[in-house]
């Protein structure tokens, strides 16, 4: 899905994640790997924005819907949900379909949320109504109703199990609303002073603390620009690969993680599907591959 975006061409991200060989790298990973095929999406072409605070809400609302049915049969299935795109909004219906299953089960979830961008801008604050930058809000219940709604569970996630990691370009209106919902924050500066060992360890602490485990939604920006240069929202002064590595590192060692995501691959960006490769490196490590 391209459609929570300002720029083309992420909607091919999933394309360049498979052909930088997603599935042949799981299987030598020892797993079996299922390819259950793309959510069909509207294109932007066919669609007029309307919403100009929140555009094309509608169309990504319906594709978010159809996203969480898919998971929560994949969760029916015991099968771990790989979810890949995409702009960031996808993960409205990721985390609602790993949410409302778990909500039936009488059991809440957790989410780390790695990124560059806080993605917690409501319509009301965002500057561009861009709905990638609004994601993490409507997990924690805030923002356009027909997203907010989608696991029948508001919020999706309660704050104090949500945390927030790498974030280092956040817009004005955001900040008020972080403080409000009082999600677990560690920006750039908290990795620097501490370390990513550090920060994951208490990451993992507050998503699983009352939970059935986490969801893990990772926004390739989140890494320099140098590590991933396919994204279309790149910020300087990152986390290293080495630093992405250990934290999918931690959450496949913590045996809690409930799902993963990669978001925001951008091949028309990228240099050689470089990006796209760089992310299949880090789902292995998601899914337990050691050094030795």
């Amino acid at each position: 899905m391209d459609l929570g975006g300002g720029l083309r061409g992420v909607d091919m991200g999933p394309s360049a994640i498979r052909i930088a060989g997603l599935g042949r790298s799981i299987t030598q990973l020892g797993y079996e790997f299922l390819d259950r095929g793309n959510v069909p999406v509207a294109r932007p072409e066919t669609r007029e924005p309307r919403n100009k605070s929140a555009r094309f809400v509608g169309s990504i609302a319906h594709c978010c819907e159809r996203l969480r049915g898919r998971v929560s049969r994949l969760l029916d299935e015991d099968i771990f949900p790989l979810v890949v795109g995409g702009d960031h909004s996808i993960a409205c219906g990721t985390v609602a379909g790993i949410s409302s299953w778990y909500a039936e089960r009488n059991e809440k979830i957790g989410l780390i949320w790695f990124d560059a961008h806080a993605d917690m801008n409501i319509p009301e604050t965002s500057p561009s109504g861009n709905v990638h930058g609004m994601p993490l809000a409507v997990c924690l219940g805030h923002g356009e109703g027909r997203l907010v709604k989608l696991a029948g569970r508001v919020p999706m996630v309660d704050a104090r199990n949500a945390v927030l990691i790498g974030i280092r370009d956040v817009d004005a209106g955001e900040r008020e609303i972080i403080r409000k919902t009082g999600v677990n924050v560690f920006s750039m500066r908290e990795i620097d002073m501490h370390g990513m060992h550090h920060v994951m360890s208490k990451a993992i602490e507050f998503a699983t603390q009352g939970t059935a485990g986490f969801h893990l939604s990772f926004d390739l920006d989140g890494l320099d620009p140098g590590s991933a240069p396919g994204v279309g929202t790149p910020v300087t002064g990152g986390v290293t690969l080495r630093e992405a590595h250990l934290l999918l590192e931690h959450a496949a060692a913590s045996g809690k993680m409930l799902g993963l995501e990669m978001t925001e691959i951008n091949p028309i960006l990228d240099d050689s599907n470089r990006t796209a490769e760089v992310a299949v490196d880090l789902v292995l490590s998601g899914l337990g591959k050691r050094i030795v």
